[in-house]
């Protein structure tokens, strides 16, 4: 096989998820699974996680359906409101829970179970508070079964402490219409935050992975995947002293190819052997028949000068899944 591969632990992923389902007290875990599982692979980690995660969170309706059509059978809540009435209509054939942001998408989710999405300050997707009670008599033709939230600067006490007074005032006002409504605020962050923040379910993302947001820490967690590279070819250099797209300056006694490299989501400007990684190939000193190119996304990201969620969702783009159990 020629594709780099892709190791997934699924008992790390397991485990962790187990570690964080122990902070949370009483409050449901969603397992959030968008972006293909953080690039782990989404139906293989929401299969893992059944009896643990109580829900699912995807990005958008074709996540969702992915899910369904692999046999996941618990709550899917879909990120992203629906655009327009294909969306509306793909939500309820899969049995999806839509996300309502405004009174346009309370329109499209017509009989739909939904999630309303308070924007506390985010910017991103959600209604504003004092658009909320005009949301809620738009959304009486829905099925309103949560509320949600997501804090943007964890770090930040002030700015937190301000989501979270008014997230508190905007659950109120939905739980006082529908009081069964399930309100959740945290992600991994906020669950490591604690306390007031865990209402009465968490969404788990980075740290189901194996890694805690940037600026916390977790001891416990363990990094699910690996990414390793097979050699396809040793060799003395010839004349010329190229090492890749360089000119090689050391006199190497051998040289291998190995078959990733930035098309396979591993950045150009980050050296995976001698010199940049090639669109499909780097050269490396090494001569072992595989290669271990990515273990620990956190320290690659340094490298790379971002962060563990961009490599992880980057580095499986062409690579084969292999699951460990």
């Amino acid at each position: 096989m020629q594709n780099a591969t892709a190791r997934v632990s699924l008992a790390a992923i397991r485990s962790n998820a187990a570690l964080v389902r122990g902070m949370c007290g009483n409050a449901a875990l969603y397992a959030v699974v968008k972006a293909d599982g953080y690039g782990h692979g989404a139906l293989m980690t929401a299969h893992a996680l059944k009896g643990i995660a109580g829900a699912f969170c995807v990005a958008t309706v074709d996540e969702g359906a992915a899910l369904r059509i692999g046999s996941i059978t618990a709550p899917v809540l879909v990120f992203t409101p629906p655009l327009d009435n294909d969306d509306a209509l793909r939500l309820r054939a899969y049995d999806l829970v839509a996300t309502v942001a405004d009174v346009r998408s309370a329109r499209l989710c017509r009989g739909l179970a939904v999630h309303i999405k308070v924007n506390t300050g985010m910017n991103r997707y959600g209604c504003a508070p004092r658009q909320l009670p005009a949301l809620l008599k738009e959304a009486e033709n829905c099925h309103v079964c949560g509320v949600y939230s997501h804090i943007y600067a964890p770090l930040c006490p002030k700015d937190t402490a301000e989501q979270l007074s008014a997230f508190r005032y905007c659950a109120r006002l939905v739980k006082d219409k529908y009081p069964s409504a399930v309100a959740h605020f945290a992600s991994t962050a906020g669950i490591l935050l604690g306390g007031d923040y865990l209402f009465d379910a968490v969404r788990c993302g980075i740290g189901l992975y194996g890694y805690a947001p940037g600026g916390f820490k977790l001891p416990g967690l363990i990094p699910a995947l690996k990414v390793y590279a097979k050699k396809v070819q040793t060799h003395a250099p010839v004349f010329g002293g190229g090492a890749g797209y360089m000119r090689a300056y050391t006199a190497y006694k051998s040289l291998s190819a190995y078959r990733a490299g930035y098309a396979e989501g591993f950045f150009r400007r980050v050296p995976l052997g001698v010199g940049a990684p090639c669109m499909d190939a780097f050269v490396s000193e090494c001569d072992s028949d595989e290669l271990c190119i990515m273990s620990d996304a956190a320290e690659y990201a340094k490298l790379a000068g971002t962060i563990p969620y961009e490599v992880l969702c980057a580095v499986t783009k062409r690579s084969e899944r292999v699951y460990e159990n």
